[in-house]
Order: C-alpha cells, then structure tokens, then sequence
C-alpha cells in the first residue's frame, strides 16, 4: 500500500482519536471557527454554538481556547509527520520516496485544506510552551524530508546544491496548498499531488 492510499484511510476518520463524542464536536467546531474567523476573532462561545453546545459545556472538554489550538496543531502535526516518514522509510529510491513523500503530503494538505490552514497558520497564537512542542515537530518534518533528499544526492539521483534550502522550498509548496486548495476546482487532491510531486522531482534534478 502506498503512502497515499494510507493518506486516504486516515482522512476518512480525520479526529477518530478524540473523545469522547463532545470533545470531537468542540474540536471540529473550532477547526471551522478558527478557519474561518482566524483564532484571535473566534471567541469560546463561537466554538460551544457551532458544535451545538453551551460555553460552559466546552470547559468540561478543554480549560481554554489556546487549549483546543494546541489540540489540533498537535493532531495535525503528528498526522503530517507519519506521512513523510512512512514515504521516507518505505523501499524504492530517493526519487521514489521524495514523489510519494510530496504527494502524500499536498493530498493531505488539499483534502484537509480547512484543518491543515489552522495547523499550518496559526501557531504563532500558541503560547511558549505549546509553540516549543509544535516547532520541535515541525523540525523532525523537516528532517525527514531533508534526509530523502540528501540520499537522493548521495546516491547521483539529485542534483540539489543546498539541501537545507530546498527542503524549506519542497515543504512550503506542500503546506501552501492548504490556502488556496478548493473543493470546487478544477483539480482533486490526487491530482494536485501527483502535479506537486513532478513539479519538485524537477526542482531536485532527478534523473528520468
């Protein structure tokens, strides 16, 4: 099974891990808040009336706001990491696993474009302790997809002068799919994944 056919799987159930069934209800609510309004202009009583409930019930769930911010960028996260490091360890050759990487990767970003906008945009709304814990997986992201392709050069598939450079390059074309993907495009985000990932073995030099 490729990474992306994983990818597809997890979509399906994207909050499975969270409960009970109103925890989930507040979580998804704030994604949709948070998306829409931006997390400073959404306030706990915006997140409790779209999920159906009364503010005093989101605080049996979730102590604050800043709370379910961290919650999600945690999820999502922890998501996009499992992506890149299941395409980075599986078998093939750098090429190989760099496509299924960033195919993998905008898939998830396009098909969760409204939870990926809140986990990719507003961190900076995090305090130092949450935001510390959500760079550190930020860092091993960009770790796995620096070491796909620092094999790649290794083994004469790539031909990249500065790797660190565009590692930063390959991951935030991924990520910027989430602000501008839409449902009623022209694209699905199969398709968009399968575009990005020509798009950056072209950018690495791979060889045909």
């Amino acid at each position: 099974m490729s990474t992306a056919e994983e990818t597809a799987g997890a979509e399906a159930q994207p909050w499975a891990e969270v409960t009970p069934d109103a925890a989930r209800r507040l979580l998804v609510a704030a994604v949709e808040a948070f998306a829409e309004r931006g997390y400073h202009a959404t306030t706990t009583r915006d997140i409790a009336g779209r999920a159906g409930m009364s503010p005093a019930a989101l605080y049996i769930h979730y102590k604050t706001k800043e709370e379910l911010l961290h919650r999600i960028s945690r999820i999502g996260h922890d998501r996009a990491l499992d992506i890149l490091r299941t395409a980075a360890e599986r078998d093939g050759s750098a090429a190989e696993r760099l496509a299924d990487a960033v195919r993998s990767f905008v898939r998830w970003h396009a098909a969760q474009h409204t939870t990926a906008r809140v986990v990719q945009y507003e961190l900076d709304a995090l305090g130092p302790e949450a935001r510390a814990e959500i760079v550190a997986l930020r860092r091993q992201t960009d770790a796995a997809v620096r070491g796909i392709i620092q094999d790649g050069v290794a083994a004469g598939e790539f031909d990249v002068p500065d790797v660190p450079g565009t590692t930063l390059a390959v991951l935030s074309l991924c990520i910027d799919v989430a602000r501008w993907f839409n449902v009623n495009g022209p694209r699905t985000p199969d398709e968009v994944g399968a575009l990005y990932a020509d798009l950056v073995l072209r950018m690495v030099g791979a060889k045909p």
